[in-house]
């Protein structure tokens, strides 16, 4: 075997960087560095959010791609997917990446482009949105609890990705109410409100699965892996959305859901809040307890976009709110979630670089 086939096969199964292999959650890399980037702007750190931002675009670029050639020359293993439960789920991480970079293209003023970007997301979000249920859950043929894991809960995440980008673009909107009573503006308003009502029930949906798979199948360490903070990052993204709603200015939908989004905004930013050091203490039980290594896998990103997410709703929480001291705890969270970025982002490029090298060395060998 050669060494650019050696090193073909190695990409294939350990990296999935190629059309056949491409896992349906690869869009969690941008979710994260999109969410980073959006973080930055917030903190009025213009140079870290632009390079941030475009190297999420490099990325989401990359991955649409391949995940494009792999529905047209691998379209087998694509519907295999979408009829995996334990897989499904992962590719609403596209449209949650999508919305993200709406977001960060909405933040430095570039509105005809973040809403180009948000309609792409938006009408992914209405496909899979019914697609993926369907497929994964009622078109799988195994037992479907067995199969529950974190990334059920990016479905939620997708959803309140369409709110916020939603809410956020209508803020940029000049008034423009016609004669009749509608505008752009009062359409955004109603997608926001559906996706942010759909995404807490989706929510509470997922909890239920999850709920059923812990008392009817053991959860062990081997199962309880980073994609499980995905249930903060969409409480997190929850909390986003209804400040971002509550900022929207005046239309009459906003105004007749604010008291429900003011309190549960309040309570779900707690809930979150909660959550982190429960996954802290699963991780250390998990690494530490059982010994189960901790080394880098694309599974990862998962946990730093919830992190992310979690500074940039106490941030926005506490503008909305009032309240400083939530502000405070978002802005000094911030330097958590960059520091496990550059971590994960430096684990990923000296895991590929070693992992070629060893690979080379070994065909090198061979020949």
């Amino acid at each position: 075997m050669s060494n650019g086939q050696t090193s073909l096969a190695y990409l294939q199964t350990k990296w999935g960087l190629s059309p056949g292999t491409v896992s349906p959650g690869c869009f969690a890399s941008v979710m994260a560095t999109g969410i980073i980037s959006v973080g930055a702007h917030l903190k009025g750190l213009a140079v870290l959010s632009t390079i941030l931002f475009w190297l999420a675009v490099v990325l989401y670029i990359f991955f649409l791609t391949l995940v494009s050639w792999r529905a047209c020359s691998h379209s087998e293993e694509l519907r295999t997917d979408l009829h995996n439960p334990s897989k499904a789920f992962g590719f609403f991480t596209f449209v949650a990446a999508t919305n993200v970079l709406a977001t960060a293209l909405e933040g430095q003023d570039h509105f005809r482009f973040a809403l180009t970007i948000f309609s792409l997301g938006l009408i992914a979000w209405l496909i899979l949105g019914y697609l993926i249920p369907f497929s994964a859950v009622l078109g799988s043929s195994s037992p479907i609890l067995s199969q529950v894991n974190g990334t059920w809960f990016v479905c939620v995440v997708a959803a309140q990705s369409v709110a916020v980008a939603a809410s956020g673009l209508m803020t940029s909107l000049p008034d423009q109410d016609t004669a009749s009573g509608v505008s752009f503006g009062s359409v955004l308003a109603v997608i926001a409100v559906i996706a942010w009502s759909v995404g807490i029930g989706l929510y509470l949906v997922c909890a239920v699965f999850v709920g059923m798979r812990a008392l009817l199948h053991r959860i062990g360490p081997e199962d309880l892996d980073a994609p499980y903070w995905v249930m903060m990052g969409a409480l997190a993204i929850s909390v986003v959305a209804g400040s971002k709603i509550l900022e929207g200015g005046t239309s009459p939908i906003f105004s007749a859901t604010t008291v429900i989004i003011t309190g549960a905004s309040a309570i779900l930013w707690a809930i979150s809040t909660w959550l982190i050091p429960a996954l802290v203490i699963a991780g250390l039980w998990r690494h530490f307890r059982h010994r189960i290594p901790l080394g880098y896998s694309a599974g990862l990103w998962s946990m730093v976009f919830p992190l992310g997410m979690y500074s940039v709703a106490s941030t926005n929480v506490g503008k909305v709110d009032g309240v400083p001291i939530i502000s405070w705890i978002g802005a000094q969270w911030y330097w958590i979630a960059l520091t496990v970025w550059a971590i994960v982002f430096a684990a990923m490029v000296w895991s590929f670089i070693k992992s070629m090298s060893a690979r080379a060395s070994v065909s090198g060998t061979a020949g």
